[in-house]
């Protein structure tokens, strides 16, 4: 079944022109699109980079993200409209507001969120301004109005309907000031995925997002989240990680259902793998865990 749709989105307006803003021509090149139920979609194109740091805002970009928001928003939404499972590829983390905008749209959604660090931080306590290192904590609620208010929707998510999955960056970012996640958000770092199992972790994670009253969940994956041994194509490296099989096992538990409405890739910087040996792996891993769809619907 052709059911699954490919939007890039290659925004690095949380970052910085460093490389992410290749990833979807990377993944698409390793062969992404041969997975059976693949259908390309198109672009959406981000806005002007501005390297200033907004002084009202203390954020990069924020006009920026906020307008790309609302057009990435409306291109997952026709997928999702159209009966579609959409797989956007960024880009950094701050195209996770986009989504997560489509999802708000129309009623309350959860969050997936496998990302290697947590990505909580306060504009005041993030060193340049990065939103890719705020996405979490915006779409919860927390910062300017301009980021967490898009279309007068927010917060984009509750705290109850997120589980935040794999980290392993605690002592850094509390000795960068960052603010502590809420004690209603559920979180299952790196050393509690490894001591219940990745999939019986993942399990728990489902059973989290899908026992209460959301309507569906998205899942956002940054390749962080890997060992840094195995997935070094990334700009803010951390030691330890997920193995292959662990993440191929998370996405097969978590993409298994009907619940899992969507899917973002973000982080990987094909410039730091120069002879593609990793895009391919990583294209072989989300061929496997989104061939739980298939396997789901045969």
């Amino acid at each position: 079944m052709r059911d699954l749709v490919v939007i890039e989105a290659p925004s690095v307006l949380g970052l910085w022109p460093s490389g992410v803003q290749d990833l979807p021509a990377a993944l698409l090149d390793a062969g992404l699109l041969a997975h059976p139920a693949g259908v390309r979609v198109h672009r959406v194109r981000a806005p002007v980079y501005d390297p200033r740091r907004d002084p009202d805002t203390g954020i990069l970009n924020p006009a920026g993200i906020a307008q790309y928001s609302v057009r990435l928003a409306d291109a997952v939404g026709a997928a999702l409209d159209s009966g579609h499972f959409p797989v956007v590829l960024g880009g950094d983390c701050s195209i996770l507001l986009g989504n997560l905008l489509a999802l708000r749209r129309r009623g309350r959604y959860g969050l997936l969120f496998l990302d290697g660090h947590t990505d909580f931080y306060q504009p005041s306590a993030e060193p340049a301004g990065e939103a890719a290192s705020m996405e979490l904590a915006l779409a919860t609620g927390r910062g300017p109005l301009l980021l967490t208010d898009l279309e007068g929707r927010g917060p984009l998510l509750r705290d109850e309907d997120v589980v935040a999955f794999g980290f392993r960056d605690g002592a850094e970012s509390a000795g960068s000031g960052m603010q502590p996640l809420p004690p209603g958000l559920h979180a299952i770092g790196l050393e509690g995925v490894r001591a219940a199992g990745a999939a019986a972790a993942a399990r728990h994670a489902v059973g989290r997002l899908t026992g209460g009253g959301t309507a569906g969940y998205w899942i956002h994956l940054d390749v962080d989240i890997l060992d840094d041994a195995l997935m070094p194509a990334v700009d803010y490296r951390l030691p330890g990680g997920l193995t292959w099989a662990e993440l191929e096992s998370v996405l097969r538990t978590a993409l298994s259902g009907d619940r899992a409405v969507g899917l973002d890739v973000t982080i990987f910087n094909p410039r730091l793998d120069p002879d593609g040996t990793i895009a391919a792996r990583l294209t072989d891993c989300l061929h496997r865990g989104l061939s739980a769809r298939t396997d789901h619907r045969t």
